[in-house]
């Protein structure tokens, strides 16, 4: 038998849905970050790295062969003649020195990306040092799972192999990623998450799951290592946020694909320019046809590609999310349909008890001090809710009876009977849970009358629709006689801005749906509060897995989280599987997705993260290919002015000469890889809108402004070059 006492009041705070978290990652975009990053740019210039993007590899080709020209025409003066037309001296010159500023600029794009990611790689490697580790001998999980009598080896945490398994006591740092098969600790995973709380881990449950290099503050475990050496999840993160283990997705490879065939088409038609244009004796120079091939080849989009993927990435880490693939990034951006877990992603999860309704012929009161009585020594947030409403009421007292101080037997709340209570010594007991359990434990003692169960079934149907939990309170006197005092109504509450979040989500064509354990009148009510399309209640895992095959079936792309083991078969089968930090190691494995925050709400914004990615790539795209009909007019009439005069109304910038023409569309190519950095690195800014809606955004801006841009840039920039001696 055991005392039942009251609970020391603790202040209640209100929860909060976004933890504080201290993010690293890519901070504002600077010049201080172009000259970290520009020993990287200059190392890239390898044609064994520079092969891989085949655009860039073209220009980088052209530039080693206009340096050549440009060492040799000292020597052969009529290499300057191009189309009729004597360029300037040191127009050579000029073109190979922007030809690699070209092919240095685009490195420079992919090492500032790669280069955001290396200060929270660093912070991350420190923890990432060797240990000293408890191994324990022959560990028995059966005769002794807390191997507190077992032989216990000291090894060095890089010598640990996947099953060996360990002691960790408080103060210790743990040596590897496993689950504890036994014990439960307070750790500090500060130095993965950025959250300074602690937070518990324990055996058995889907909170099992440990990090190497976090630190246990208190108590001891024995955890089971799953992990190789080197393939740790710090490990993997390190690898992730520095790009190393960086995989092109299946929608970057294609794009790559087309800029490498579009490269082709127009290397070709540069190479028969020349022969063609030899008939009228108008032949262009080579450097000249190196020129044109640079500019009308998409070097803009071919130079930026990598660094949108990378940045999309970073983007991710910068919200404490690791994505374990880019194809993951990817199909966030494709999602069509959300699957949402009630408990913690739409509401706070800590349901709170909001009022007391008693049956015909039950005081207010009394109701209040039985459900007092049998909530005392209910650690959940929900039994704290109950003694806590009863109190405002002014039931914290029951001074006729004394039952606060009686002596009972706690009855635990399990699965099976769905109830708990307290049993006092004198043979009265008081019971709450649920209205079907409740009733059942009535009747096992006497019938009860049908007028109290209709009146019943009338305030359980009312707080359900309501999208409330109702707990029926239920008491047998020590004489055997038992009856029902009413229905407490536990709130769920809806997190505050989800409706405009989801009303976003609709209008970007993505269908929301809420994933329940709950009867389907709460969760029809909950739903409906929050603004969701759907809901599944009374969901299991195998009907969450069923759900996301029939989505996928008619063609959507389906995005979830989970924590559980249960959880693993759904992640691994979502297109986007969002693993918390917190859940086990099998579900973390499942999913293509940690989130380190473990706040499952941040589902919504990975999705917009992934459409921003996809948006920046597009809109880039747009841009590189619409800026080429500027260059056209650059070019083409510079091309052959000397031979075919009447091209000069093509001039429709009015450019200089020839030489100054040619010259000014190069360099044009060339700083518009440094100014739209940043753009790459931040992403376009998204919107909520519906894909026709963003289309016609982007082409207007990205697609007009491309065509725009380049006839003020090239014009500005045959200014200057004017002013040279010989243009």
């Amino acid at each position: 038998m055991s005392t039942i006492t009251e609970p020391t009041p603790t202040p209640s705070s209100a929860p909060s849905s976004h933890p504080s978290t201290t993010k690293t990652g890519g901070g504002a975009f600077s010049p201080k970050q172009l000259v970290t990053a520009l020993p990287g740019a200059l190392r890239k210039l390898d044609p064994r790295s520079m092969w891989r993007n085949p655009v860039m590899f073209i220009v980088e080709v052209g530039a080693a062969i206009t340096t050549v020209l440009a060492v040799v025409e000292p020597f052969a003066p009529a290499l300057r003649e191009s189309g009729g037309t004597e360029m300037a001296p040191s127009f050579t010159i000029g073109i190979a020195i922007w030809l690699w500023l070209t092919v240095i600029f685009a490195n420079l794009a992919e090492s500032v990306a790669e280069g955001r990611g290396k200060a929270q790689a660093q912070s991350l490697r420190a923890t990432r040092t060797t240990t000293a580790a408890q191994r324990v001998v022959a560990y028995d999980a059966v005769t002794d799972a807390s191997a507190e009598h077992a032989i216990v080896e000291e090894t060095a945490s890089a010598d640990l192999h996947l099953g060996d398994t360990v002691v960790v006591v408080a103060g210790e740092l743990i040596p590897g990623d496993g689950d504890i098969v036994w014990g439960i600790a307070s750790v500090d995973e500060s130095a993965i998450t950025g959250e300074s709380a602690p937070v518990v881990r324990e055996s058995g449950g889907d909170r099992s799951a440990v990090t190497g290099g976090t630190r246990v503050l208190s108590d001891r475990i024995v955890v089971r290592i799953t992990s190789k050496p080197g393939e740790t999840f710090v490990d993997r993160m390190i690898r992730l946020v520095e790009g190393a283990s960086r995989q092109k997705t299946p929608n970057e490879i294609a794009l790559n694909i087309l800029l490498a065939t579009l490269s082709i088409v127009f290397l070709v038609v540069v190479l028969t320019i020349g022969p063609i244009a030899g008939y009228s004796d108008a032949a262009p120079s080579v450097v000249v046809l190196i020129a044109l091939l640079v500019c009308l080849i998409p070097t803009t989009i071919g130079a930026l590609l990598s660094a949108i993927g990378i940045a999309g990435m970073d983007r991710l880490v910068q919200h404490n999310v690791l994505a374990m693939s880019g194809r993951a990034v990817e199909a966030a951006g494709d999602v069509t349909t959300l699957l949402l877990d009630k408990t913690g992603t739409i509401t706070y999860g800590n349901r709170q008890a909001s009022e007391f309704l008693p049956l015909t012929g039950v005081g207010a009161a009394e109701l209040a001090i039985a459900a007092r009585a049998s909530s005392l020594s209910d650690p959940t947030p929900e039994g704290k809710s109950v003694v806590d409403l009863a109190d405002r009421q002014g039931h914290g007292e029951d001074t006729a009876s004394g039952s606060m101080e009686r002596p009972g037997e706690v009855v635990p709340f399990t699965a099976q009977t769905r109830m708990s209570g307290v049993d006092y010594a004198d043979g009265s007991m008081v019971r709450k849970g649920a209205a079907s359990m409740a009733v059942e434990w009535v009747r096992s003692a006497g019938p009860v009358a049908s007028g109290t169960i209709a009146e019943l079934d009338q305030i359980v149907t009312r707080v359900s629709e309501d999208g409330g939990t109702p707990l029926v309170v239920a008491t047998r006197s020590a004489s055997g006689d038992a009856r029902i005092l009413g229905v407490i109504h536990l709130k769920d509450v809806v997190k505050t801005g989800l409706v405009e979040r989801f009303a976003d989500l609709r209008r970007m064509g993505i269908r929301t749906v809420m994933i329940t354990g709950d009867n389907p009148l709460t969760a029809k009510a909950i739903a409906a509060e929050a603004g969701v399309d759907d809901y599944l209640a009374e969901a299991t895992p195998e009907d969450k897995m069923a759900l996301i095959r029939r989505e996928q079936e008619g063609g959507n792309l389906v995005a979830m989280t989970g924590d559980g083991t249960n959880d693993a078969p759904a992640l691994a089968q979502a297109d986007v599987g969002v693993a918390m930090n917190t859940g086990t190691s099998a579900a973390k494995e499942a999913g293509n997705m940690v989130d380190l925050d473990s706040d499952p709400t941040k589902l919504i914004d990975i999705v917009r993260i992934g459409k921003q990615l996809l948006i920046t790539r597009g809109s880039l795209t747009t841009f590189s290919i619409a800026n080429d009909v500027a260059k056209y007019f650059a070019i083409i009439p510079a091309m052959f002015a000397g031979a075919y005069p009447g091209l000069e109304a093509l001039n429709l910038m009015q450019l200089h000469s020839p030489g100054s023409a040619i010259l000014s569309a190069v360099i044009f190519n060339a700083i518009i890889i440094v100014i739209l950095i940043p753009l790459a690195l931040r992403g376009v800014r998204y919107r909520a809108a519906s894909a026709s809606g963003i289309l016609g955004r982007n082409l207007l801006i990205y697609g007009l402004g491309g065509v725009i841009a380049p006839f003020i840039g090239i014009k500005l920039i045959d200014i200057v070059v004017s002013l040279l001696p010989g243009f």
